[in-house]
C-alpha cells in the first residue's frame, strides 16, 4: 500500500483513493476491462460532466466535504449551483502564499509530488512504468538537453484544490494539445502508459532562474477539460490555469543543473511514498 509524506505534520498517511472500489472493478477484472474501454473514452467524461454541472449535482457538495474533511474557510463564500462550480471553488487570499523569494521553486498546485530521475536516452521511469521524455510531450519537441535532469510529477486527487499557478517568471513559448484517453492517474491504472495515452497539454516555457522548462497537464478520468488562462508573460505564482472536475496530474521536466530538491522532500520520494506539497509553497531551488 502506498503512503504520503505530509511536509506540514511531518508524519505519514496511507494514500486513500476516491472510488477505488469501482476502479478497482474496472482495471482489473475482466468484465471491467470491457466496460473501461468505454469509459476512458473522452465522450464518457463529456456526458458526466454535464451531470456535474446540473443544478442536480448540488447535493453531493455536502457529503463530498465531509467526506474528505475540506476546510471550508480556506475558500471564498459563495453559493454553489453544481458540484463542477464546487469544484473548481477559488481560495481566498493569503491562504495559499507564494514563497517570493527568486531562487526558491514552488510548487504549481496542491497535490502529492514524485521526483524521477530523466535517464539515459531520455528514459524515465515513473510508478514502474518505462516512458522517453518524447513521448510524455508527443515527440514534438527536441529534448536532448533533458538527460540528466529531474521529472517531478504533482499528482492532484479528487480533494485537492485544482487550480495551479506558474512556478516562476517567465515567458510561455510554445503551447499544443495532445488528444487522448481519459485513464484515472492513480496506481490502479500502472499497466498503461497514462503519460502517454491521456490527453494533455504541453507548454514550453522559458523562466528566469530555471531556463527552459516543459510543463504538462495531463487530464484523467472525468477530467477532459483542461483550461490554461491566455498569458503569455507571466510571474510567479499567477494562475495558470484549472482542471474541472477529476483527479489529475501536472509534469514537469527540468534540465540537469538548475534545481535542487530540498532535502526533506529527497529523503521522503520513492516508489512507495509522495509527498503532500500546497500551491506556492518552496520545494527546492536554484542550483
Amino acid at each position: 500500500m502506498s503512503q504520503i509524506y505530509n511536509r506540514q505534520t511531518k508524519e505519514y498517511a496511507e494514500n486513500s483513493q476516491y472510488g477505488g472500489k469501482a476502479l478497482d472493478f474496472l482495471y482489473n477484472s475482466p468484465v471491467g476491462r470491457i466496460l473501461l474501454k468505454f469509459i476512458i473514452h473522452p465522450c464518457f467524461s463529456e456526458v458526466c460532466g454535464w451531470y456535474y454541472r446540473s443544478c442536480f449535482s448540488r447535493k453531493k457538495i455536502r457529503e463530498f466535504i465531509q467526506e474528505y474533511n475540506i476546510c471550508m474557510d480556506d475558500f471564498q463564500k459563495k453559493e454553489y449551483r453544481n458540484f463542477d462550480e464546487f469544484f473548481i471553488r477559488k481560495i481566498k487570499p493569503g491562504k495559499r502564499p507564494t514563497d517570493r523569494t527568486e531562487e526558491h521553486f514552488i510548487a504549481p498546485a496542491d497535490s502529492k509530488l514524485s521526483v524521477y530521475v530523466i535517464g539515459q536516452d531520455n528514459r524515465i521511469t515513473i510508478k514502474g512504468v518505462s516512458y522517453t521524455v518524447s513521448e510524455l510531450v508527443g515527440g514534438q519537441v527536441k529534448l536532448g538537453a533533458y538527460e540528466g535532469g529531474q521529472c517531478l510529477v504533482f499528482r492532484l486527487a479528487m480533494d485537492d484544490y485544482h487550480r495551479y499557478c506558474f512556478v516562476d517568471r517567465g515567458k510561455l513559448v510554445k503551447r499544443y494539445r495532445i488528444k487522448g484517453r481519459l485513464h484515472t492517474v492513480s496506481s490502479i491504472s500502472k499497466d498503461h502508459k497514462i503519460y502517454r495515452e491521456n490527453t494533455r497539454v504541453v507548454n514550453l516555457m522559458k523562466t528566469k532562474n530555471f531556463g527552459n522548462v516543459i510543463c504538462i497537464e495531463v487530464g484523467a478520468l472525468l477530467v477532459g477539460k483542461i483550461h490554461n488562462h491566455p498569458i503569455k508573460t507571466f510571474y510567479k505564482g499567477q494562475e495558470k490555469g484549472y482542471f474541472e472536475l477529476g483527479g489529475s496530474t501536472i509534469v514537469y521536466l527540468i534540465k540537469p543543473n538548475r534545481m535542487v530538491l530540498d532535502e526533506d522532500i529527497l529523503a521522503n520520494c520513492n516508489e512507495e511514498t509522495e509527498v503532500k506539497v500546497l500551491m506556492g509553497e518552496r520545494i527546492g531551488r536554484m542550483f
